[in-house]
């Protein structure tokens, strides 16, 4: 009789672990309760527990007696770290531990562009939800001396790429790995220029760099319109590139430049001053960097538009003029 009742009671007992293995089971494979996907995010020092009670005050889950026993029975599986997660709408209880476990955070981004600004890169960054700000509204002046770079004006400074973070990622540190990059990139280009280039220093290149980014986006011209510009150097003729007189009117510019324009000193205007303008005039991207430090060989003196997103290129100011005359004509043509 007492063995009948002990096989009874292991019955009984080996019945109830397998319903609760079953719940168990049931609990951590059956789809989350969203109906598409969703961020997470699970604040430092969460334990099993709260992360179980956030998740059926989310609901998420009907209750949190599985995830908060299971957390209890199998700590090792149940160590979840800190962070924001992207998860998928068919994820299971089982799926989003794992993730939880092994701190897959959802990697945002942000992607500064060839040819744009500084002062366009932060607002990118204070644009975006994702980005802890820490220096959003401070002078330039101010994040150039943060960021460890010897001027007031860091412009040209940032390499234009695509920046992958995690949620609450500092400003100051997405601009401190564009800022290593371009210094990466710089120095690896300046390394390998051709010779008897007209720049003595890397910094020089990166100026000529962000005009000729400015110049053109077309990427095959880029080696020509280096080679018109480091004929001219060697001449000792000016520039006379309108980008700089864009970037030295700063706000003031609205859309054209005038002849007033063009005879304004400013440290910028490329008409008015002899050599290089004293900063970069944008971000430069890589192609821009090879274009400048392996220029073409050509003997062209200057170019003008063609109206096609290419330019014409003249070793003469007799066919540049005629150059010109003939892109004008296509632009009344065009406007009749």
């Amino acid at each position: 009789m007492l063995k009948k009742l002990i096989l009874l009671i292991l019955l009984a007992l080996l019945s109830a672990a397998a319903t609760l293995a079953y719940q168990f089971d049931k609990a951590l494979t059956t789809p989350l309760a969203i109906a598409q996907d969703n961020f997470l995010t699970v604040s430092s020092g969460s334990s099993i527990s709260s992360f179980a009670k956030q998740l059926e005050q989310k609901q998420w889950v009907t209750t949190r007696f599985w995830l908060r026993n299971y957390g209890r029975l199998f700590p090792q599986k149940a160590n979840i770290k800190a962070g924001t997660y992207l998860i998928k709408k068919d994820s299971t209880l089982a799926q989003l531990l794992v993730q939880l476990v092994e701190g897959k955070e959802h990697q945002f981004s942000v992607t500064f562009i060839e040819g744009t600004r500084f002062k366009d890169a932060l607002v990118i960054l204070a644009e975006h939800p994702q980005i802890k700000q820490s220096v959003n509204g401070k002078p330039v002046s101010e994040i150039a001396a943060k960021l460890g770079i010897d001027s007031a004006n860091p412009e040209g400074w940032l390499f234009p790429d695509t920046y992958a973070f995690t949620a609450d990622t500092l400003d100051l540190t997405l601009l401190k790995r564009a800022y290593a990059n371009m210094q990466s990139q710089l120095n690896t280009a300046w390394e390998a220029r051709a010779k008897n280039l007209p720049y003595k220093t890397p910094y020089q290149a990166l100026i000529m760099a962000s005009i000729i980014e400015k110049e053109t986006s077309y990427i095959a011209e880029q080696p020509v319109i280096s080679a018109v510009f480091v004929n001219r150097l060697r001449k000792r003729m000016r520039l006379q590139t309108d980008p700089t007189v864009i970037y030295g009117l700063g706000e003031r510019y609205q859309g054209d430049i005038t002849r007033a324009h063009l005879r304004e000193k400013t440290a910028y205007n490329t008409y008015r001053i002899n050599g290089l303008p004293p900063t970069p005039i944008a971000m430069p991207g890589l192609s821009a960097l090879k274009a400048t430090l392996h220029p073409a060989t050509s003997d062209y003196f200057y170019f003008v538009s063609g109206g096609n997103g290419k330019h014409v290129f003249s070793k003469t100011l007799a066919e540049h003029n005629r150059a010109v005359r003939d892109y004008l004509s296509k632009q009344k043509r065009a406007n009749r």
